[in-house]
């Protein structure tokens, strides 16, 4: 495992695939999977940082796989944004069981769920130690979460973008296929396009390139994987240069 100290982070934006709260099962929300991952990010609240969430959708619906059945991208691009929200309220519950204050803040407005995303309210609630949800993507059809996460990451001024998924790192292919795959300690931005390793979309890591956010790539299922990311160190893949 890489071991190697980077410096400390005092803004992180963390973004979490939808699969990442399935647990075992083959779709939706497991409680106890939400439950653990709101403890990782309660023990890195606790350490310092401030925090703020992307949450992606998968689990519930992914707009790809209602084109691929015929649907009108817009619409489910739209169902996959409203999934969001679900996963948004979800981990605020699970946070606020675990006395972290949280607010979600939705790109599409629905005051009777949410707050409305502003970029000053937001800032506001990240100053007084809140953790921020932002949810809905960015409001718009044809941009996944990735990128709403690499847009919020720059609008917030955050010191980096953490990717929480089911793996700890970039792979040069799929580790659960290929056997012979190998893991990097780190990867140019211009080389995670040029060699299409998907670790997030091509929109997303032009964003975070041209802002100069690295992205730390890292197993949200391994226990404090994320507090040892925020602290430097822990097996993880950086995207940077």
């Amino acid at each position: 495992m890489n071991r190697g100290k980077t410096k400390q982070f005092k803004r992180v934006l963390l973004k979490i695939s939808g699969e990442a709260l399935m647990g075992t099962g083959a779709y939706g929300i497991d409680v106890g999977t939400v439950d653990r991952i709101a403890n990782e990010i309660r023990q890195a609240v606790e350490n310092g940082p401030q925090l703020c969430l992307v949450i992606g959708g998968g689990n519930i619906f992914r707009g790809l796989s209602g084109v691929a059945g015929g649907m009108d991208q817009s619409s489910a691009d739209y169902m996959g944004m409203l999934a969001t929200v679900m996963n948004a309220l979800a981990m605020q519950n699970a946070l606020e069981r675990q006395s972290i204050d949280t607010r979600v803040l939705s790109a599409i407005p629905m005051a009777a769920v949410c707050e409305t995303y502003i970029r000053r309210r937001a800032l506001r609630h990240m100053e007084k130690g809140r953790v921020v949800i932002f949810t809905a993507g960015t409001g718009n059809p044809f941009f996944t979460t990735d990128t709403a996460a690499a847009l919020r990451a720059a609008e917030m001024n955050c010191d980096a973008l953490l990717k929480g998924t089911n793996v700890d790192g970039i792979y040069s292919a799929d580790p659960k296929i290929d056997a012979n795959a190998t893991r990097y300690d780190t990867v140019s931005y211009m080389d995670v396009l040029s060699k299409d390793l998907k670790v997030m979309d091509a929109s997303a890591i032009s964003l975070a390139r041209e802002n100069n956010i690295p992205i730390v790539i890292f197993s949200i299922q391994s226990n404090g994987a994320l507090l040892d990311v925020l602290q430097g160190g822990g097996c993880r893949t950086i995207v940077e240069g």
